[in-house]
Protein backbone atom coordinates (compact mmCIF):
# COMPACT_ATOMS: atom_id res chain seq x y z
CA UNK A 1 0.00 0.00 0.00
CA UNK A 2 1.01 3.17 -0.83
CA UNK A 3 0.72 6.27 0.83
CA UNK A 4 2.34 8.65 3.24
CA UNK A 5 3.97 7.64 7.31
CA UNK A 6 2.13 9.66 10.28
CA UNK A 7 5.13 11.66 10.38
CA UNK A 8 5.48 12.78 6.60
CA UNK A 9 1.36 13.64 6.52
CA UNK A 10 1.65 15.76 9.29
CA UNK A 11 4.70 17.46 7.71
CA UNK A 12 2.77 17.76 4.28
CA UNK A 13 -0.09 19.63 5.87
CA UNK A 14 1.84 21.61 8.77
CA UNK A 15 0.71 19.75 11.91
CA UNK A 16 2.55 17.74 14.64
CA UNK A 17 2.06 13.94 14.64
CA UNK A 18 0.25 14.67 18.22
CA UNK A 19 -2.00 17.05 16.71
CA UNK A 20 -2.54 14.62 13.80
CA UNK A 21 -3.07 11.99 15.74
CA UNK A 22 -5.81 13.77 18.13
CA UNK A 23 -7.90 15.06 14.84
CA UNK A 24 -8.41 11.29 14.25
CA UNK A 25 -9.14 10.62 18.05
CA UNK A 26 -11.49 13.20 18.11
CA UNK A 27 -13.27 11.46 14.86
CA UNK A 28 -12.70 14.28 12.30
CA UNK A 29 -10.89 12.01 10.09
CA UNK A 30 -12.12 8.56 8.33
CA UNK A 31 -10.55 5.34 9.31
CA UNK A 32 -6.71 5.51 7.83
CA UNK A 33 -5.55 3.01 5.59
CA UNK A 34 -2.84 1.05 6.74
CA UNK A 35 0.12 -1.04 5.46
CA UNK A 36 0.47 -4.99 5.64
CA UNK A 37 2.52 -4.19 9.17
CA UNK A 38 -0.37 -2.36 10.19
CA UNK A 39 1.26 1.27 10.24
CA UNK A 40 -0.94 4.31 9.19
CA UNK A 41 -1.02 4.84 5.64
CA UNK A 42 -2.48 8.82 4.50
CA UNK A 43 -3.78 8.97 0.81
CA UNK A 44 -4.14 12.19 -0.69
CA UNK A 45 -7.53 12.04 -0.11
CA UNK A 46 -7.00 12.02 3.43
CA UNK A 47 -4.38 15.04 3.03
CA UNK A 48 -6.98 17.02 1.44
CA UNK A 49 -9.17 16.22 4.15
CA UNK A 50 -6.39 17.34 6.40
CA UNK A 51 -5.61 20.31 5.11
CA UNK A 52 -9.61 21.31 5.23
CA UNK A 53 -9.52 20.82 8.83
CA UNK A 54 -6.71 22.87 9.48
CA UNK A 55 -8.52 26.02 7.21
CA UNK A 56 -11.50 25.69 9.22
CA UNK A 57 -9.44 25.51 12.88
CA UNK A 58 -7.44 28.40 11.38
CA UNK A 59 -10.96 30.37 10.75
CA UNK A 60 -12.06 29.42 14.41
CA UNK A 61 -15.23 26.80 13.56
CA UNK A 62 -15.38 24.68 16.99
CA UNK A 63 -14.64 21.11 17.02
CA UNK A 64 -17.55 20.38 17.80
CA UNK A 65 -18.70 22.35 14.32
CA UNK A 66 -15.64 20.30 12.83
CA UNK A 67 -16.75 16.66 14.29
CA UNK A 68 -20.59 17.47 12.85
CA UNK A 69 -19.34 18.25 9.08
CA UNK A 70 -17.34 15.09 9.46
CA UNK A 71 -20.22 13.15 10.21
CA UNK A 72 -22.16 14.53 7.88
CA UNK A 73 -19.64 14.19 4.85
CA UNK A 74 -19.70 10.64 6.08
CA UNK A 75 -23.48 10.18 5.94
CA UNK A 76 -23.01 11.43 2.20
CA UNK A 77 -25.06 13.34 -0.28
CA UNK A 78 -28.38 13.66 1.83
CA UNK A 79 -26.73 16.08 4.32
CA UNK A 80 -25.57 18.36 1.65
CA UNK A 81 -28.31 20.78 2.94
CA UNK A 82 -27.21 20.11 6.45
CA UNK A 83 -23.70 20.65 5.41
CA UNK A 84 -24.18 24.02 3.82
CA UNK A 85 -26.16 25.46 6.90
CA UNK A 86 -23.33 24.44 8.92
CA UNK A 87 -21.04 26.13 6.74
CA UNK A 88 -23.28 29.32 6.19
CA UNK A 89 -23.28 30.07 9.87
CA UNK A 90 -19.34 29.67 10.51
CA UNK A 91 -19.18 32.16 6.92
CA UNK A 92 -21.22 34.72 9.10
CA UNK A 93 -18.58 33.96 12.24
CA UNK A 94 -15.47 34.28 10.06
CA UNK A 95 -17.24 37.59 8.43
CA UNK A 96 -17.99 38.92 11.57
CA UNK A 97 -14.10 38.07 13.29
CA UNK A 98 -12.56 39.87 9.66
CA UNK A 99 -14.93 43.06 10.39
CA UNK A 100 -13.46 43.29 14.09
CA UNK A 101 -9.80 42.96 12.66
CA UNK A 102 -10.58 45.63 10.21
CA UNK A 103 -12.11 48.03 13.17
CA UNK A 104 -8.70 46.84 15.46
CA UNK A 105 -6.46 47.85 12.11
CA UNK A 106 -8.58 51.06 11.95
CA UNK A 107 -7.11 52.19 15.52
CA UNK A 108 -3.58 50.50 14.42
CA UNK A 109 -3.82 52.93 11.64
CA UNK A 110 -4.74 56.01 13.60
CA UNK A 111 -2.13 55.39 16.12
CA UNK A 112 0.56 55.06 13.38
CA UNK A 113 -0.50 58.21 11.81
CA UNK A 114 -0.46 59.76 14.90
CA UNK A 115 3.36 58.79 15.75
CA UNK A 116 4.18 59.55 12.40
CA UNK A 117 2.86 63.49 12.15
CA UNK A 118 4.44 63.76 16.45
CA UNK A 119 7.63 62.21 14.58
CA UNK A 120 7.49 64.67 11.82
CA UNK A 121 6.62 67.19 14.17
CA UNK A 122 10.01 66.50 16.19
CA UNK A 123 11.99 66.49 13.10
CA UNK A 124 10.56 69.96 12.01
CA UNK A 125 11.38 71.81 15.50
CA UNK A 126 15.19 69.98 15.06
CA UNK A 127 15.65 71.89 12.25
CA UNK A 128 14.17 75.11 12.66
CA UNK A 129 16.34 74.84 16.36
CA UNK A 130 19.46 74.76 14.40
Amino acid sequence: MGGLSVGEAAAKVGLSVHTLRWYEQEGLLSPVGRDSAGRRRYSEADLDWLVLLTRLRGTGMPVRDMRRYAELSRQGDETVGARLELFEQHRERVLGRIADLYRDLEAIEYKIKIYREAEAGQEREAVIAR
